[in-house]
């Protein structure tokens, strides 16, 4: 199982701190994480995941190394058009906060017909509002076993 957390490169102290959560209960779910490997909303989930022992993929837009919370690195060279690559690999999205590179790829998202769950971001039709992190974590892992 793979799940995908999107959101932005910077963000808030609360928003981090709830990519973290997501995180480390993805991995915590026995799936792993894909993001698109930079700061922010990426690197917080990729330390929760970390924290719990889990598998980190970030697909990058240049040919750096991204976070340090790492596992696998896939440097793409393709900027926001890796945004398709990184919903395309999960079986679920899971959006925190964000901005319109996160719009992207929520619309990417529900164009392909993947489950996206959002926590503190965008309010949009399909996408599925959650409260906690634990609730995004959770219908997420149920939606992904579908």
């Amino acid at each position: 199982m793979q799940i995908a957390v999107i959101g932005a490169g910077e963000c808030s102290d609360g928003i981090c701190e709830a990519a973290e959560t997501i995180g480390y209960l993805i991995a915590a779910n026995g799936a792993t994480l894909i993001c698109g490997g930079l700061g922010g909303v990426m690197e917080a989930a990729c330390r929760g995941a970390k924290e719990a022992g889990g598998m980190t993929v970030g697909i990058i837009p240049g040919l750096d190394d991204g976070n340090r919370h790492l596992d696998v690195v896939i440097r793409t060279g393709l900027g926001h058009a890796r945004n398709v690559l990184i919903v395309q690999s999960a079986d679920a999205v899971i959006a925190v906060g964000g901005g319109y590179g996160t719009l992207s790829e929520i619309a990417v998202a529900l164009k392909i017909g993947k489950p996206v769950l959002g926590h503190l971001t965008w309010d949009i039709e399909d996408v599925f509002k959650c409260i906690t992190p634990e609730e995004a974590v959770l219908t997420a892992v149920r939606a992904a076993r579908l």
